[in-house]
């Protein structure tokens, strides 16, 4: 067994992120598996070098260890480039010039609410018109033409350990209608976080996907790039969520709940163990 944590080094790591590297660490560590990290930093206009210290400072606090040296994924850009040519020289990828407010403008109906999928408003296409052709233009954003991939009938179908246990299974005309054509390259970023986790994941040699529950949406996803690339599906475990007293699940600005806040009040390891509800050792 090989599981990972990937955290992006955008903001200090909070009780979910403990649980989420701990039930990732625990899980390998009980079968005498590995575990690795892998800092996810594509969007270079938000990370920092001094949170990515404190990951692995807190990490480290927490008891975990890992293997050297720590994938990064802005050494990765290559390997993103490979796989977008190959998408694209199957004519399956289209440019999209379109900003957030034009894909809410053209898919909100006046009677309706706009429909929404893993990565938000779903995409009406608007840019599938226009003429493919010649090299992937690398500076606009780059998305899948799911009309295109329904083609390849394509088994869509993963095993899930978690909170949704079972063989889970896809198709990609239901995937047009829940997701729609999806983003797999940012415009200035060169790839998304649906293909550099898809890639980084095989190149890890992950057999387990260890993450939370919200992210369980967007696995349709990952699996359909996996099966295009010729890339392994692993077995995938969201698991439940860590929320504040109001239910809300947290995020990076609840600096309350971040680690580095427990580790000055003098907290303990185990007591993060606890706080989260993971059995101490």
């Amino acid at each position: 067994m090989i599981t990972r944590f990937a955290p992006s080094p955008t903001g200090p790591l909070h009780l979910g992120h403990a649980y989420s590297a701990l039930v990732a660490h625990d899980m390998a560590m009980a079968v005498g598996g590995t575990f690795v990290l892998r800092i996810e930093d594509i969007d270079q206009s938000r990370v920092r070098p001094a949170w990515e210290a404190q990951i692995y400072d807190d990490l480290r606090w927490l008891g975990l260890t890992w293997p050297a040296p720590v994938m990064r994924q802005s050494d990765r850009l290559p390997a993103y480039a490979k796989a977008l040519d190959i998408l694209w020289s199957r004519g399956l990828l289209y440019p999209c010039t379109c900003t957030r407010k034009d894909v809410l403008t053209a898919a909100n109906a006046p009677q309706e609410g706009a429909p929404i999928g893993p990565d938000g408003v779903i995409y009406p296409r608007t840019c599938r018109s226009r003429p493919l052709g010649g090299p992937l233009p690398a500076q606009d954003t780059i998305r899948i033409d799911l009309e295109r991939v329904a083609d390849l009938n394509l088994d869509l179908s993963y095993p899930e350990t978690g909170h949704r246990p079972g063989v889970h299974h896809t198709t990609v005309a239901q995937m047009q209608t829940d997701v729609g054509d999806f983003v797999i390259s940012r415009k200035g970023m060169f790839t998304s976080y649906h293909l550099s986790v898809v890639i980084d994941d095989a190149a890890q040699h992950i057999t387990h996907v260890v993450r939370g529950a919200d992210i369980q949406d967007a696995t349709q996803v990952h699996v359909l790039l996996q099966k295009l690339l010729g890339l392994p599906t692993p077995t995938y475990h969201h698991h439940r969520l860590i929320r504040d007293d109001h239910g809300k699940r947290l995020a990076k600005r609840d600096d309350a709940r971040a680690i580095a806040t427990y580790r000055a009040e003098g907290a303990t390891p185990n007591d993060i163990r606890r706080l989260v509800g993971l059995p101490v050792p």
